[in-house]
């Protein structure tokens, strides 16, 4: 069933450096999908969790965003929130409704949601690869990665940062469990387990934070510092 309205949910916890280019990316994102299949809604959620930081304000100088704030405690209750909020206020059914998660230190290119509405008309979960930031001190570990790292079809890899899902998909299976880790991996395997409708793409790429100190236990970031 081809996506009537596309909701993005963005967590965020102390974000404020990367969460103003994050936004960014995704309005361009949203621009460009709105331009291209003029008849499909967007919306855009941030949830703020246990922010001390800027990343409210950066959150809400963002164009048309909701915002949500609370101590969830873990990016898979944050997650959550912000779905189930997305979702109540979506003006499409859940199975029309098309939930592309992505985190606060990730930039999506132009084309992302007009790839992830494309998903939604024969799958019902996309997992989709990340290429974290290259920078001057992290080629040797960034060349470590790429060789662990293969993006194609069908691959195994799971990311919050890079994942769509119908909404009634996710309501059936339960949602985001309220985990402090793995949240995206559990959520998948629920999927899988259901027999709904599921694709891997190698080619819908996200760009991510390369930092070695995260948000998350034994987070991307976790796996990214034990490549030596």
């Amino acid at each position: 069933m081809i996506p009537g309205q596309v909701a993005v949910v963005v967590p965020a916890f102390n974000e404020q450096d990367w969460l103003p280019a994050s936004l960014r990316a995704i309005d361009a994102a949203r621009v460009h999908l709105m331009r291209t299949i003029p008849r499909v809604l967007v919306s855009v959620t941030v949830v703020l969790d246990r922010c001390t930081d800027g990343s409210a304000a950066a959150a809400r100088a963002g164009h048309g965003i909701s915002v949500i704030s609370g101590s969830f405690d873990s990016v898979g209750a944050a997650r959550d929130a912000g779905v189930r909020f997305a979702l109540a206020r979506s003006r499409s059914v859940p199975a029309r409704t098309w939930i592309a998660n992505t985190d606060a230190d990730t930039l999506v290119p132009r084309d992302w949601l007009v790839r992830h509405h494309a998903f939604g008309g024969h799958s019902d979960l996309v997992l989709g690869t990340v290429r974290p930031t290259l920078t001057a001190d992290n080629a040797d570990r960034i060349q470590l990665w790429s060789n662990a790292y293969v993006p194609r079809d069908g691959h195994d890899h799971v990311h919050g940062a890079n994942l769509g899902i119908r909404g009634s998909t996710y309501q059936d299976v339960g949602g985001f469990a309220p985990l402090a880790q793995d949240e995206d991996v559990h959520l998948a395997e629920r999927v899988k387990a259901a027999g709904a409708r599921w694709t891997a793409s190698g080619s819908l790429e996200v760009m991510t934070s390369s930092r070695t100190s995260g948000r998350v236990p034994a987070g991307f970031s976790t796996y990214l510092r034990g490549l030596v």
